[in-house]
């Protein structure tokens, strides 16, 4: 930062004044010089407070420039100010946010540096990064460091500790010990720490003990939130409870809780896995209109269940509906129509719809590999097996020259297709690459292979000549 003055200040500068200036310039190059103008007038009897200092931290921080906000504290010490704790715990969440843990553990230990002594707040702040992050090892750890600073447990503490332990399906009973104990201790369980215990027996598929503590929040006066009605609906809909799953929706909204895309996605998932899929895309028109806009596991969801129940029609349109919203198919999602459509025998449909997939820049990964073998040999079959070996013989070298493998049962379907329109030369070059690749022609092909080329008039005719000759001369020997 430069120290050269380009503004033109009042007679007295204020540390007020200057805030005021950096907070109303949205352009962060610009509030920095902002900042460095009224650097210039150290001179003149001015000095950077906590505020300022604090705010040019706070802006550089949401820009992610974390090593010139690591350098305002130096600067900092420097000039004798002193850093707050708040400051660290904006540095801590702006580490979180950029998901680097050890940043915020290594800041944290520089703080007696800085003559700031960490409270609690900055404690289960480090501790809540480390948890969120799945830093759990060195997350027990540091509760451990905590607890040798003989730092008194709280609700918000032992909430973080709730949480590491319910990440782990090994550690769950742990985390219940913990919440039974609390109130021995003179803690109350608030909201979190019940929403926190729902979600991770609902992902350890405990959904019965999920909805007792449910009930039991709702009579210690905890009112759920959206996430932990959300979160115990896609354990039931997860278990196959839908019709419990059914209810709790129905119940968050007469209790005033609005559902969110998560809570709708959790549903319409569920009913699509149960065969209800006309519901589930009316579920779908519902959020909608209530101005919720759809994610990529909401269509997802929806698009396999009406693939699954063959409604392709519909499945195309919420497809087309998902690319509308910038949101980019993956392969996955091609292959359930690609497949809704051979299921239903119209392989020129699916044959377009792979194409669209090819020009879209879907490609296969060490992932998605199989399924890419398996939708493209399927198409060109089904193109075989209604007799339109133009368009699966094209989508046969486009296989080939994208390295995708081809299946045996494939070459054969090719080459029996070919045969019968009487493309030999086609058939052969088939034949060969068939061989080529390790592939043994079964009788069947070699068959197929053989009547086409007797199928040709001018084989057939030296055939019968031989075979006239081979008799007289059968005959002859006979005779002698």
């Amino acid at each position: 930062m430069g120290s050269k003055s380009m503004m033109k200040w009042p007679n007295k500068i204020t540390p007020a004044l200057v805030e005021r200036l950096i907070s109303s310039e949205k352009n962060l190059d610009k509030a920095i010089s902002i900042f460095d103008a009224a650097t210039a007038e150290y001179s003149n009897g001015f000095r950077h407070d906590q505020s300022t200092f604090g705010l040019m931290i706070g802006r550089l921080l949401s820009a992610n420039k974390f090593v010139p906000a690591e350098d305002m504290l130096v600067r900092m010490k420097r000039e004798k100010c002193d850093v707050t704790e708040d400051i660290f715990l904006s540095i801590y969440r702006a580490y979180g946010r950029v998901h680097k843990p050890l940043e915020v553990v290594r800041v944290f230990g520089k703080m007696k540096e800085f003559e700031c002594e960490p409270t609690a707040k900055s404690y289960v702040t480090v501790l809540s990064t480390l948890v969120d992050e799945s830093h759990l090892k060195m997350a027990f750890r540091f509760y451990r460091y905590m607890k040798e600073k003989e730092l008194p447990a709280s609700v918000a503490s032992l909430n973080v500790l709730i949480k590491a332990l319910c990440k782990n399906s090994e550690t769950m009973d742990s985390a219940l010990q913990i919440f039974r104990e609390m109130p021995k201790h003179g803690h109350t369980p608030d909201s979190y720490t019940y929403g926190t215990l729902i979600n991770g027996l609902c992902r350890g598929g405990r959904t019965l003990e999920a909805k007792e503590l449910f009930k039991e929040m709702e009579v210690k006066g905890c009112s759920p939130s959206v996430i932990t009605y959300s979160c115990l609906i896609h354990g039931l809909c997860q278990s196959n409870k839908l019709h419990d799953a059914m209810e709790l929706f129905k119940e968050m909204k007469c209790k005033g809780v609005e559902p969110n895309v998560y809570t709708y996605s959790s549903v319409i998932d569920g009913l699509c896995k149960n065969g209800h899929s006309l519901q589930a895309l009316e579920l779908f028109e519902r959020m909608i209109r209530k101005s919720l806009v759809p994610n990529s596991i909401t269509y997802s969801s929806l698009i396999h269940g009406l693939c699954k129940e063959l409604k392709i029609c519909e499945a195309v349109q919420i497809f087309d509906r998902m690319k509308l919203q910038d949101l980019k198919p993956d392969a996955g999602l091609y292959s359930k129509v690609i497949n809704g459509y051979c299921e239903m025998s119209k392989f020129q449909e699916a044959a377009n719809f792979l194409d669209e997939m090819v020009l879209s820049g879907i490609t296969p990964n060490r992932v998605t590999w199989g399924l890419h073998v398996r939708v493209h040999n399927r198409v060109i079959r089904g193109l075989c097996s209604v007799g339109n070996a133009n368009q699966a013989f094209q989508l046969y070298l486009g296989l080939r020259s994208r390295g995708i493998s081809v299946e045996a049962t494939t070459f054969e379907s090719l080459i029996h297709c070919v045969c019968m329109r009487g493309d030999l030369h086609k058939a052969a070059r088939i034949m060969d690459e068939m061989v080529s690749d390790g592939c043994n022609p079964d009788v069947g092909t070699w068959d197929a292979m053989l009547n086409g080329f007797w199928d040709r008039r001018k084989v057939r005719e030296a055939a019968e000549l031989l075979l006239d000759k081979l008799m007289d001369e059968l005959q002859n020997s006979i005779s002698i």
